[in-house]
């Protein structure tokens, strides 16, 4: 396993080789890289190469690209437009990923609201993630999807029935171990999601009474040994990318907390 950190928590510090050098200061060794700021629909292979070269520059891995907010549309409304345009900024994704050298892209397709409810939501996104296949397949790039506090698949078991169905091995889940501490246990959902697991966001939260996203990974209610031994169990060895926001120094105090997480 590798230390990592997303730019989400980071992209207002500078530009992107200022952050790249500060991420390596702090001790990461990659990056999961926004779909919103230097990559974005329809950029073209001068600027790609711009970004790879900066990257390599820094000496920092390209571990993934975050398709929240660059991806438009949903899959999850029912409305066919919605879906089409969701597919297409999704390949424009796999694309530019298929390019620059990122194995994975984090999906999120859509939520649950008033106007779509849950059951239907289910259907409508399993649905629209067997639409996905053809780009898996021309691209070879994990699509990955992360649960997002979008009151959609609540359990692992109906993720897992999800990518059970769309049966691709490019179709795939996006761990996050603390998106669902609200109300589960991220253990449970990665011996449960087992193989179907292509990237891992380490993220922490505390529950009852403080109810708030804490800056360090050391502090919160995430069990960091039963998740550590559930991830050797399913046999992953891919980068831990740290989704906490903070100071400098925070994010260093996490990339030495990833590192005493991976020697065990």
């Amino acid at each position: 396993m590798t230390v990592g950190i997303t730019h989400l928590v980071c992209r207002g510090d500078g530009t992107l080789p200022e952050v790249l050098d500060k991420i390596k200061a702090a001790g990461y060794t990659g990056m999961e890289l926004l779909f919103t700021d230097y990559l974005y629909p329809g950029v073209d292979e001068l600027q790609m190469d711009v970004v790879r070269a900066q990257f390599e520059a820094a000496g920092i891995e390209m571990l993934s690209m975050c398709g929240a907010g660059g991806i438009r549309g949903s899959l999850a409304t029912g409305v066919e437009a919605d879906v089409e345009e969701y597919i297409a900024t999704t390949a424009e994704a796999a694309r530019v990923a298929k390019y620059l050298g990122f194995d994975t892209i984090l999906l999120v397709p859509g939520g649950v609201t008033p106007e779509h409810p849950y059951d239907l939501v289910l259907r409508r996104v399993t649905e629209g993630l067997k639409r996905l296949r053809p780009i898996a397949d021309k691209y070879e790039v994990n699509l990955a999807v992360e649960y997002v506090w979008n009151d959609a698949f609540l359990s692992p078991l109906e993720m897992r029935a999800a990518l059970d169905e769309a049966d691709h091995p490019y179709i795939g889940f996006y761990m996050d171990t603390g998106n669902m501490l609200a109300f589960a246990w991220p253990e449970q959902w990665i011996r449960i999601l087992g193989p179907h697991i292509k990237k891992v966001h380490v993220k922490n939260f505390r529950r009852r009474p403080h109810w708030d996203w804490p800056a360090l990974l050391s502090v919160g209610d995430c069990n960091w040994p039963l998740v550590m031994a559930a991830l050797r169990d399913i046999g992953y060895d891919g980068p831990l990318i740290s989704e906490m926001s903070g100071t400098w120094e925070e994010h260093a105090e996490n990339a030495r907390f990833i590192q005493q997480l991976i020697a065990g």
